[in-house]
């Protein structure tokens, strides 16, 4: 079975596949959509969807992790990375129904089995879990692989469906 995890972002929109097989999981590939300030909000949420679908297509998850969203801060921000988890999720539904949400302390208790874990502790056992010789980067691509484990380690529930 297959896996994305998907970090939300406007400028940065991290993903990572993997892939279960027998108990056993392996990392597929990993990346980032970026984005700039410099395009105009509808090119930047047309680039994500364009970029998304050709993952979908490349990939072919069976089921898709995001990580919800929060922020204590800037609205102006969480309304743009708003959007651009929105067209994700449009893009992950027109393909699958199995679309699951992890916040960040289930991610953190998840991969490393202590929700307030530091980001570098999250990072190194990505890298154990998934036997890879070197963190993956960026950061957004290791924390989509992050969430792709914490869907894995749920036990991969096929009827417990996004945002319920």
């Amino acid at each position: 079975m297959v896996v994305l995890g998907i970090d939300p972002g406007l400028a940065t929109l991290g993903w990572g596949v993997i892939e279960v097989k027998h108990g056993k999981q392996r990392m597929v590939a990993y990346g980032c959509i970026l984005t700039t300030p410099q395009q105009k909000m509808p090119e930047r949420l047309l680039q994500i969807q364009r970029d998304m679908q050709t993952l979908i297509l490349r990939y072919q998850p069976a089921e898709i992790a995001f990580e919800e969203l929060f922020f204590a801060k800037n609205a102006t921000t969480a309304l743009s990375v708003g959007a651009a988890r929105g067209v994700s999720i449009g893009v992950c539904a027109a393909h699958t129904p199995l679309l699951y949400e992890y916040t960040p302390m289930q991610v953190k208790q998840a991969v490393t089995g202590f929700g307030r874990a530091e980001k570098k502790q999250v990072q190194q056992m990505v890298k154990m879990l998934l036997h890879l010789e070197d963190i993956p980067k960026p950061d957004d691509a290791a924390d989509a692989l992050a969430i792709a484990l914490t869907h894995v380690a749920t036990g991969l529930v096929k009827d417990q469906f996004f945002m319920k």
